[in-house]
C-alpha cells in the first residue's frame, strides 16, 4: 500500500464522517422542527375541536333554548346541590302541576301544558319518527351524483366505464312543534327539490302514519311548512251558542268554533261578507244560517240589520216569520224581493256616490242581509226566463252591493255550476257534508281537497261541521256552527218584535 491510497482512503474517511455529522445534525434539526409541528398540530387541532364543540353548544342553545338550558341547569345542580335535592324538588314539582291540572286545567293548559306537551312531542315523537314517515311518504330527496366517464385503453381500443358513487337521502328537518289541546302543528324546513304542494298530496299517507284522523298542510314560509295532525276532534260535540250581550260587530260575527278551539266568527258586513253555504240534507245548513242572526239580535230588534228571506221549502224561515223584513216562498216573489233590493240598492248608491267608499250602517241605512235557502231551487229548477232574472238579480247584489250594505247568504244542497251560476262571486264559501269528493272542489274550489278539507268524510251525525275557505284564508279551516235549537228561534223572533227575552244559553 503506497502513500497515496493512504492518503485517498484518510480524505474518504474524513469526508465521510464529516458528511455523517452534517447529516446528523440535519436530523436534530428536523426532528426539532418535526416536534414542533407536531405540538402545533395537536394544539391547532385541540383549538379546533374547542371552537366546534363551544359553536355547538351556542347553537344548540340559540335552536334549542329551553331544552339545553334545561339540561345545563339540570348538571349544574346535580354538580353543585347533589342529586338528592334533585329528586326530591321534581317530585314536589310533579306532584304540584298534577295538583294544578286537576283544580284549574284551562289555566294549567295555557301556561304550563302546552310547553310540557310540544317539548315531550317534539323529542319523543316526531324527531325520531318523523323523518321516517317523510321517507316512506316520498317526501325526500335522493342525491344521485352525476355520473363520471373514465376511459380506458384495452388493446388498442378505448372502453367508457360509468363510475357512480352511492346515493345520499335529505330528509326535511324538524325546526319546531307547538301541541295545543287537539292539535300539533309540526314546523319543518324544506331541502331543494321539495316543494309545499307535495305535502298537500301526502297527507291522507301522514295522517295514517300519524294513525290520526285528519293531517293538514300549512304554508308558514317558501321553504318551511307546518304539518298539522289532529290528535282528537273538538268538534265531535255540539256546540252551543253562548249568552250574548248587547255589544256586537256585524264584521265579525260569532258563528261556532273552529278545529283549533278557538271562536269561529264570520263578516256579515264588508270584505268576504257573501257567503255560499253547500250540504247534503241534514248536514247543518241551518245552523250557518240561524246561529249569527242570533248574534246580531240587538242589531236587528234596532233596525240597523235588516233580514230578508227567501224559502222556496217554506219551511226553515218561515219558523221565524217575524225576523224577516221581506220575505218570498215562490219563484214570482222571490223575484220581486230581489227587485225590491236592487232598486234599495241603486238608490242607495245615487244618494253614496263620491262621498263615502262604504256606506256605514245605522238605521237610516241598515245592512240589508238576505237569507238565501236552497239557492238552487229557483236558479236552476225553474222555467228559463225566471231562472235567468233571479241569477241577473242574484250577480248584481253580489258584485255592487257589499260597499252598499247589502249581503248575499245563500244555501244549497247540489254546489254544480248549473245549479248555482254565480257560485264564483261569493268570497266566502263553506262546504258541509256532501256526497262526493268533487263537491268539494266545486264548493271550496281547486286543491281544497288536497289540502285537508275532506267534506265528504264527515259523519252524518256532525250536523254544522264543515270547511271554510276563502277571501283572508289561505287553508280550509274546520268548524262547527253553533246548535240553535227551535225554541232559541221562536225567542229570537219573539226578541226581535218585541214581544220577549234572548235566551240562548242552550
Amino acid at each position: 500500500m503506497n502513500a497515496h491510497l493512504v492518503g485517498v482512503l484518510f480524505l474518504g474517511a474524513v469526508g465521510l464522517a464529516v458528511v455523517v455529522w452534517v447529516l446528523h445534525k440535519i436530523g436534530h434539526v428536523l426532528a426539532s422542527v418535526a416536534e414542533a409541528l407536531a405540538a402545533a398540530a395537536v394544539v391547532f387541532l385541540a383549538l379546533w375541536w374547542l371552537v366546534k364543540g363551544l359553536g355547538w353548544v351556542v347553537r344548540e342553545i340559540v335552536t334549542h333554548p329551553r331544552t339545553s338550558i334545561g339540561v345545563l341547569a339540570l348538571a349544574a345542580w346535580v354538580h353543585w346541590v347533589g342529586w338528592p335535592s334533585l329528586v326530591i324538588a321534581t317530585v314536589a314539582t310533579t306532584a304540584a302541576l298534577l295538583a294544578w291540572r286537576r283544580c284549574h286545567l284551562v289555566s294549567f293548559d295555557q301556561w304550563a301544558g302546552h310547553l310540557l306537551r310540544s317539548w315531550w312531542q317534539r323529542w319523543m315523537v316526531y324527531v325520531p319518527k318523523l323523518p321516517g314517515w317523510l321517507h316512506a311518504c316520498g317526501l325526500s330527496v335522493r342525491d344521485d351524483t352525476i355520473p363520471v366517464d373514465v376511459t380506458v385503453s384495452l388493446v388498442g381500443r378505448k372502453k367508457i366505464i360509468r363510475d357512480r358513487r352511492n346515493p345520499t337521502v335529505r330528509l326535511p328537518r324538524v325546526r319546531g312543534v307547538k301541541s295545543g289541546p287537539s292539535w300539533d302543528e309540526v314546523r319543518v324546513e324544506l331541502v331543494p327539490g321539495l316543494k309545499p304542494e307535495d305535502f298537500d298530496e301526502a297527507t291522507r299517507a301522514l295522517a295514517s302514519a300519524r294513525k290520526v284522523s285528519r293531517c293538514q298542510v300549512r304554508e308558514i314560509a317558501p321553504n318551511v311548512v307546518s304539518i298539522d295532525f289532529q290528535r282528537r276532534d273538538l268538534l265531535a260535540a255540539p256546540v252551543p251558542v253562548p249568552a250574548l250581550g248587547e255589544s256586537f260587530d256585524v264584521r265579525h260575527v260569532w258563528a261556532g268554533r273552529t278545529e283549533y278551539g278557538q271562536d269561529w266568527h264570520v263578516p256579515l258586513h264588508g270584505s268576504g261578507s257573501h257567503t255560499l253555504t253547500a250540504g247534503a240534507s241534514g248536514a247543518g245548513k241551518n245552523s250557518i244560517m240561524w246561529c249569527p242572526l242570533v248574534s246580531i239580535a240587538p242589531a236587528i230588534r234596532d233596525g240597523l240589520v235588516r233580514v230578508s228571506g227567501i224559502d222556496p221549502k217554506g219551511m226553515e224561515l218561515a219558523y221565524g216569520r217575524g225576523i224577516f223584513h221581506r220575505y218570498a216562498v215562490t219563484a214570482r216573489d222571490a223575484l220581486a224581493l230581489l227587485d225590491d233590493l236592487v232598486a234599495a240598492m241603486d238608490q242607495r248608491k245615487a244618494a253614496f256616490a263620491g262621498r263615502v267608499r262604504t256606506v256605514p250602517v245605522s238605521q237610516e241605512h241598515p245592512l240589508e242581509l238576505l237569507e238565501f235557502d236552497e239557492i238552487g231551487a229557483l236558479t236552476r229548477y225553474t222555467d228559463r226566463k225566471t231562472r235567468d232574472a233571479i241569477v241577473e238579480k242574484v250577480a248584481l247584489l253580489t258584485t255592487q252591493g257589499r260597499a252598499l250594505g247589502f249581503t248575499v247568504r245563500g244555501y244549497v244542497q247540489e254546489p254544480t255550476k248549473e245549479t248555482v251560476p254565480v257560485r264564483e262571486l261569493f268570497p266566502r264559501r263553506i262546504c258541509l257534508r256532501v256526497t262526493a269528493k268533487s263537491h268539494v272542489g266545486m264548493v271550496l274550489g281547486d286543491q281544497a281537497y288536497e289540502r285537508g278539507a275532506w267534506a265528504n268524510r264527515i259523519e252524518e251525525s256532525a250536523a254544522g261541521v264543515g270547511y271554510v275557505w276563502g277571501e283572508g284564508l289561505r287553508e280550509p279551516l274546520r268548524v262547527r256552527a253553533g246548535w240553535v235549537p227551535d225554541k232559541t228561534v221562536k225567542a229570537l223572533e219573539a226578541f226581535v218584535t218585541g214581544g220577549g227575552l234572548l235566551g240562548v244559553a242552550a
